[in-house]
């Protein structure tokens, strides 16, 4: 007897636990997605918005300052065109002042030109005069007041003490333009203390050209020139033959105090010949004058000491070396 066949069947077991596991691993995602998913997108919205409210803020402080910076800057450009303006009026007035100087310069060395031209014409008149009427007219024509005139350069050395200044300087101002008004034009001048400090710092180891306007500042500065001063004339005096001695310029040196408060004159005196040394004729470049003010015999007669030893000093000085020593009878003008 024939057996009869099963239909197959249309869906197995197997089937059905493939179709299980799919449904399973799909809600499995999809609890675990709903409860990561919400909280990321919560905690990234949150933190966008803090961040933008972040840049908002510093885009506002940013533009502040901004504003600031431009105000300053256009102040700045203000104040840069304010001194440009101030700028160019100084380079013109420089260049103004320049030009009055080139001038006044040419000026000078056109003055200067003449004044030498002047001197070699009076050393050639003086050479003819002493070959027509000889060397002792000459001689006689250079004494003003006893006083030798005939040098070309002069050097004023002037006790500033406090017994000068007190007491006897306007009589000294009036002496030491009476001085100049016997040279009525010399090469050079230069004005120095006791001490050896210059007048005028800025013609230090040089001469002071001369002219009237010059001298006109010389007296001007001399009426308030008040330098230190230890009331001895003797390294103003060694100052100046040791910076200005030269065998080719005649020389006088004109000392204006009323002490000596240093320790040997013998000492001086010898000093004085070595730096001012003579020549085979015997006769020294450098001339010393001497003006003594009694100042110091204003007083008690056991204080007069050191205006003697100033007279004393100056004297010898003047002695030796081709000069003369006038002593004033009264230190008021």
């Amino acid at each position: 007897m024939a057996r009869l066949r099963r239909a197959p069947e249309e869906f197995s077991l197997s089937f059905l636990d493939v179709i299980c596991c799919g449904f399973g691993a799909v809600i499995l995602l999809l609890m675990i997605t709903k409860t990561v998913q919400p909280q990321i997108i919560e905690s990234s919205a949150v933190n966008l918005e803090a961040q933008l409210a972040d840049l908002q803020e510093q885009l506002h402080e940013v533009r502040g300052e901004t504003v600031v910076l431009n105000r300053d800057l256009n102040a700045r450009h203000e104040q840069l065109s304010e001194y440009d303006e101030r700028i160019a009026i100084l380079e013109g007035q420089l260049a103004s002042a320049r030009a009055r100087f080139e001038d006044t310069r040419v000026s000078s060395s056109s003055n200067e030109v003449i004044t030498e031209k002047l001197a070699r014409a009076r050393q050639s008149l003086s050479a003819e005069m002493e070959r027509l009427l000889g060397r002792q007219h000459l001689a006689k024509n250079a004494l003003i007041g006893g006083i030798p005139v005939d040098s070309e350069y002069i050097i004023f050395i002037i006790d500033t003490s406090g017994s000068m200044f007190s007491y006897a300087w306007d009589r000294m101002v009036m002496e030491v333009e009476a001085t100049l008004n016997v040279y009525p034009g010399v090469k050079g001048i230069q004005v120095m203390n006791d001490m050896g400090q210059y007048m005028f710092s800025s013609y230090r180891g040089e001469w002071i050209p001369d002219s009237p306007a010059r001298r006109k500042v010389i007296m001007q500065t001399l009426r308030n020139w008040n330098a230190f001063s230890n009331s001895s004339p003797v390294e103003g005096i060694e100052a100046a033959i040791r910076t200005y001695y030269s065998p080719d310029k005649k020389i006088s040196l004109y000392v204006f105090g009323d002490e000596f408060s240093g320790r040997s004159i013998a000492e001086v005196v010898d000093t004085v010949d070595q730096l001012n040394r003579a020549d085979a004729q015997g006769n020294r470049r450098v001339r010393i004058h001497g003006v003594g003010f009694p100042v110091q015999f204003a007083r008690a007669p056991n204080m007069q000491g050191t205006g003697i030893r100033f007279a004393t000093l100056m004297r010898e000085l003047a002695y030796r070396n081709g000069g003369t020593f006038v002593a004033l009878n009264d230190f008021r003008p």
